[in-house]
């Protein structure tokens, strides 16, 4: 498989790209590798939050509340209890 790429004149503050220089070295890839995969990552984490934030937006909280209140429902299994300091987030009581 072959990807298409393209040339892209980029502009590093001296400081950024001796860093750069460092870290790719230390990781064993080229300046070159190491921005893109830099990118990659910035690029997956900012269409993470995206998509977190379309599925917030689309979220029931009553719907949620009637199925962790049902009556039919099972406590935490052991292990999936809420740790104390997110017990408010808990059934009331």
């Amino acid at each position: 498989m072959t990807t298409k790429t393209s040339t892209y004149p980029l502009r590093l503050p001296v400081s950024l790209r001796a860093a750069v220089e460092r870290l790719s070295k230390r990781d064993g890839t080229s300046i070159n590798q190491f921005v893109v995969v830099a990118v990659a990552e910035k690029i997956a984490a900012m269409s993470t939050e995206e998509m977190f934030a379309e599925r917030k937006a689309r979220a029931d909280r009553g719907a949620f509340r009637r199925v962790l209140d049902r009556e039919d429902g099972e406590p935490p299994r052991e292990g999936d209890e809420l740790p104390p300091d997110l017990a408010h987030f808990g059934p009331p009581g």
